[in-house]
This record gives structure tokens, C-alpha cells and sequence, in this order.
């Protein structure tokens, strides 16, 4: 197959999981046979960009000519057999579909965020979830409180670019949901069961798992939405070593926040940003991985890293996160089941399980709300060592790249066997 791959590449100087992962996804296609032909822009290409070009920037999010011009001779010369889109902003727009489809090659799209609907893309305002602009034309919140890029211009413009494409993406072949979560964010945006198809994300596996550390990671953005606040506050709820070791991987404004907490106690570790040798001795060190999002993450890669590694992972139950640890659909190894880990943490009394804590294939998840995350966290290492082997498996049958380049050939496959539809 040969397929052209499309994104725009975020800034390098602000990490992002989306860039990695399209990486990651093209070189495990082309390890698989397919010719992938990448179509990418780069945010970073703008400040060298020429006066003319950068004039154009304002409405490249609506219509990108120059991106559109490039796609064209790409389409004729290489005849794809599907063009797979990421993210268009700012320098490729939403138009490329229209493009691609102009050329008669089929699209499918991987749904990162929520910016069909929403014009910063998580759902995530002045600390509270946020959607104000669903179900609307077009979204004057976003403008009012100037959600993208903290800028009124800015925001009005997005804002308007979602409203011009929206039957843009409603002519989108076939949707890519990470999760079953966003696969209801389309449905009500009004794209039909059969062109969404759930295909997680995958990363590469580490091998064997090395045997259960100690304490909790946290390794994530260190921002409001991310909930590294929320995961202070409750860990103070407990005495100093009761729960281990809390590590904190990561760079952010709140930055301070995590710094003030580990030169308060000693339990507390503030472990800075790591490369790829950091993070997986960071994994490897602990027993829980914890994911503490306050928005409706659509796929934080530290949970699928953490099952790759054998480690279950303690998560609020927002977006994404019960798909990933298997609690959207409950299941319960043997040994792991509430009043087993109930047992565990009472010492054998059999006390019930702290009422508001799901249990998953390989985590649990919580309420987004200090109070419940700080009952969560000893039933969370009580558990770890019943729910691990859970993990690992989850990941090999769900995350692993094989598993999931399969997933993606096939959506391909299935693609080009139907001529788009006019």
C-alpha cells in the first residue's frame, strides 16, 4: 500500500505526545511494508518564513494554498491509496481533505483532541471542564474568553475555521478514535458508527517487565489540566511514608507547586524532565503509574508506557483513561477483584473497598476530586502486585505495535476498497 501521511508538527520547544507518536506510527508502518509517503509541516518553519508567507497566515487554518498546491502534485505523481491526516494547524488546514478527495483518494483521520468542537482542543477552562461551545454554529465563548493562544484574534479565527469546515469533517472517510470516548465525541458531532473505528495508539514494547518498584509516578505536563495539584493535595492527606515514594517527572507552570511539595516532604520527589533512559528507570522503580487528568484526556502515552512495563496505573475517570486501564468495561483477574484488594489493604480484616474507586483490567479509576484520588491510593498499592501481570497483557493485546499496525493496515485496506463517496 501507499499512503501519505499528514501532519503538522507542533513546536519542538513544547514536547508533544502527537509529534512522537506519528513518528513512531510511520516507521512501524514502513517496517510492515507499507510506502509511506509523509506530507509534514512544522510550526518551527514559521519564524523563517518568507513576508508573503507569513502574510498568509492568518487564514492558513481556513485554506492553506501553498500546502494545497504541494498536496496536488504529490496526489498526481504518487497516486495514493489514502491520504492519513493528524493535525492540519496551522500550515496544512483542513482543506487537504477536500483536496485529497478532489484527487479521489480517501481520507482517515487519527482524532488527537476535541478541536472539531472546541477551539483550544481540551474541553479545559480556568481550571473546569469546559463546553461551552458544543452544539453551537459558532463558538463565541471560545472568542469571549479567547481560548486559543490566550488571543481574541486568534480565537476568532479558529473558532471560524471550525464553522467553515465543518462539513469538512463530516466528509472525512474513516475516523480514527483512540479511544472509546472519543468514538462518542463523533457520534455527537454527528459522524455515523460506521466510519469511526477505535484503534489505540502503540508504543514500542520494553521487553520483559523488571519486577515491581516501589511508591507512585507521576510523569506528565505540569499544568492545571494535567492535575498535578490534585495529586499533591491528596497525598498530604496522608502521613509522611505512609505510601512510599511519590516521583514527578515533568516541566510546567506549575513547576513551583511539585519543587515547594518535595522540599516539604521527604516522600516527595521531584524528578525534572527525562529523556527515554529516565523515564523507563523511573517506571521501573515504582509500582503505580498515576494519571491525575482534570480534563477529558484523550490518550496520555504514560499509561500505555506503564502497562508496557507491567505497571497498573491509578487514574481519574475522565476521557481516555478507563478505556486504557480496562475499567470502561470492568474486569477482575483473580486475586484482584474489590474484596481481594480490600483484604489486602485491612491486613486480611476484609474491610469493604472505599466506595467511588473503580476497578479495571490493570488500574483503577477515581473521581477527579482530592478526597477520593487519597482513599484510591493505598487500595492502589495494595493492589499493584495482583493487578501487574493484568497490565502486561493488557498492553501486548491491545498496545503493542503489532497488534495495532495491524488494526491500521486494515482500516486502510478496507478504505481503499471503496471509491469515495461523491
Amino acid at each position: 500500500m501507499r499512503i501519505v501521511v499528514a501532519h503538522n508538527r507542533y513546536r519542538e520547544a513544547q514536547p508533544s505526545g502527537e509529534n512522537t507518536i506519528v513518528d513512531s506510527e510511520i516507521a512501524q508502518l514502513s517496517a510492515a511494508g507499507v510506502e509511506v509517503l509523509p506530507f509534514i509541516r512544522s510550526s518551527d518553519e514559521i519564524p523563517s518564513m518568507s513576508k508573503a508567507a507569513k502574510a498568509l497566515l492568518p487564514i492558513s487554518p481556513i485554506w492553506a494554498p501553498r500546502a494545497q498546491q504541494d498536496l496536488s502534485r504529490l496526489l498526481t505523481e504518487h497516486r495514493p491509496d489514502a491520504l492519513h491526516l493528524h493535525n492540519p494547524y496551522p500550515l496544512i488546514s483542513p482543506w487537504v481533505v477536500r483536496t485529497a478527495h478532489r484527487h479521489g483518494v480517501p481520507v482517515v483521520q487519527t482524532v488527537h483532541n476535541y478541536r472539531q468542537v472546541c477551539s483550544s482542543g481540551i474541553y479545559f477552562r480556568d481550571g473546569v471542564i469546559c463546553q461551552d461551545c458544543k452544539g453551537r454554529a459558532l463558538g463565541v465563548p471560545a472568542i469571549k474568553h479567547r481560548c486559543y493562544r490566550d488571543s481574541a484574534a486568534q480565537s476568532a479565527l479558529m473558532a471560524t475555521t471550525l464553522a467553515v469546515h465543518r462539513g469538512t469533517w463530516r466528509s472525512v472517510d474513516r475516523y480514527v478514535a483512540l479511544t472509546t470516548a472519543i468514538a462518542d465525541h463523533l457520534r455527537e458531532y454527528g459522524i455515523p458508527d460506521d466510519r469511526i473505528v477505535v484503534k489505540p495508539n502503540a508504543v514500542p514494547d520494553p521487553g520483559r517487565p523488571a519486577p515491581l518498584g516501589d511508591g507512585f509516578l507521576y510523569m506528565a505536563r505540569l499544568s492545571p489540566e494535567k492535575g498535578v495539584d490534585l495529586l499533591l493535595d491528596a497525598w498530604r492527606r496522608h502521613p509522611v511514608g505512609a505510601l512510599g515514594t511519590l516521583r514527578v517527572a515533568g516541566d510546567g507552570e506549575l513547576r513551583p507547586l511539585v519543587e515547594a511539595a518535595a522540599a516539604e516532604r521527604p516522600d516527595v520527589v521531584y524528578l525534572g524532565q527525562l529523556d527515554r533512559a529516565g523515564v523507563r528507570a523511573a517506571v521501573e522503580a515504582s509500582a503505580v503509574v498515576i494519571a491525575a487528568s482534570m480534563w477529558h484526556d484523550v490518550l496520555p502515552t504514560v499509561i500505555i508506557e506503564a502497562l508496557a512495563s507491567g505497571r497498573p496505573v491509578l487514574g481519574t475517570a475522565l476521557g481516555g483513561i478507563p478505556y486504557l486501564v480496562g475499567a470502561d468495561a470492568p474486569h477482575e483477574p483473580a486475586g484482584t477483584g474489590p474484596a481481594e484488594v480490600a483484604s489486602a489493604v485491612a491486613g486480611g480484616g476484609g474491610s469493604p473497598m472505599p466506595a467511588g474507586i473503580g476497578v479495571g483490567e490493570a488500574g483503577w479509576v477515581v473521581a477527579p476530586e482530592p478526597a477520593a484520588l487519597a482513599a484510591a491510593l493505598p487500595v492502589a498499592r495494595a493492589g499493584a502486585a495482583g493487578l501487574a501481570p493484568a497490565a502486561r497483557a493488557r498492553y501486548e493485546r491491545t498496545f503493542h505495535p503489532d497488534v495495532v499496525t495491524k488494526q491500521l493496515i486494515d482500516i486502510y485496506v478496507g478504505m481503499a476498497r471503496t471509491a469515495h463517496r461523491t
